[in-house]
């Protein structure tokens, strides 16, 4: 009598566990379950949505990467998660440490650079677009009406810095030094016809100094962020030097060959893609693929 007392009491609590175990299984679950519906209605062929998150500056990076790439990939259930970062470094750190599966914000010279100084084992999985450097309007609003000792504003970066000297060169605003290429700095100016002022300055807060400078040379991230992209009155060309050294590149981490990861760089390298950034960037942003 004792010994069924006791095997009731363990076939009841048995019961009482499976019920409870199946409804915990289906809360905890609903994420999943949600994604591997979405990959089943939009082509996916997988049973369950494999994840991947993707460190990205906000514009145009995380715009290209929600508006186009991951539709793209939820076809193939992939589910792509963006993280907006305003940081050049954690996005790296984040990436070596496994906790993204990629970025995407920054050119190759710089990757490579950090690497070396950092001791990270991160590699290019796609070069995507170039961003062109231009030149806005200020006080005054065109190259013909630039005032002698006029003051023009350019990022007090060496790589930055260079790019904008460069471009004020091509519109025969400066002369500089031969053969100094992407290495420019203002101590080599050889010829300055208008006695310019050039004031450096941090490349992020040029959009804001407009209304206080004559001219101003930016970053087109930086005019895209603060919506003056479309008032360049000059633009780097894309078949500069600074074009073909300053792609920015998807990263990901060395001998990363997983599916999923192929499947990110094909679809970052899409037509798809490249239609965006040429119908919503208007030569801002182009396309180096």
């Amino acid at each position: 009598m004792k010994r069924k007392t006791i095997l009731a009491a363990a076939s009841a609590a048995l019961a009482l566990s499976l019920i409870l175990t199946g409804c915990g299984s289906s809360g905890s679950s609903s994420s999943s379950t949600d994604s591997s519906s979405a990959a089943s209605t939009s082509g996916g062929s997988s049973a369950a949505s494999v994840t991947l998150t993707v460190g990205a500056s906000p514009s145009p990076h995380a715009e290209i990467l929600n508006d186009v790439v991951k539709p793209l990939l939820a076809e193939q259930g992939i589910n792509l998660v963006v993280q907006e970062f305003d940081d050049y470094i954690i996005p790296n750190t984040a990436l070596e440490a496994g906790e993204l599966d990629a970025n995407y914000f920054q050119h190759e010279p710089y990757l490579e650079e950090f690497n070396a100084e950092n001791g990270t084992h991160l590699a290019v999985g796609a070069k995507v677009h170039f961003e062109t450097m231009a030149i806005y309007p200020g006080k005054t609003a065109t190259l013909e009406d630039l005032p002698d000792g006029g003051t023009i504003a350019v990022p007090n970066d060496t790589t930055n810095e260079a790019r904008a000297l460069q471009l004020l060169a091509a519109q025969g605003l400066i002369t500089l030094k031969d053969g100094v290429g992407l290495s420019a700095t203002v101590a080599d100016i050889v010829d300055n016809p208008k006695n310019l002022k050039i004031e450096e300055v941090v490349a992020a807060q040029i959009p804001n100094l407009l209304a206080d400078v004559d001219l101003g040379v930016a970053n087109g991230n930086y005019a895209l962020g603060a919506g003056i992209a479309d008032t360049a009155i000059a633009k780097e060309d894309a078949t500069s030097e600074a074009a073909q050294t300053y792609p920015n590149v998807l990263a990901i981490r060395e001998g990363d060959d997983r599916p999923e990861i192929q499947a990110l760089i094909k679809a970052m390298t899409s037509p798809e893609v490249k239609s965006y950034i040429e119908n919503t960037y208007k030569g801002t942003v182009i396309a180096v693929f």
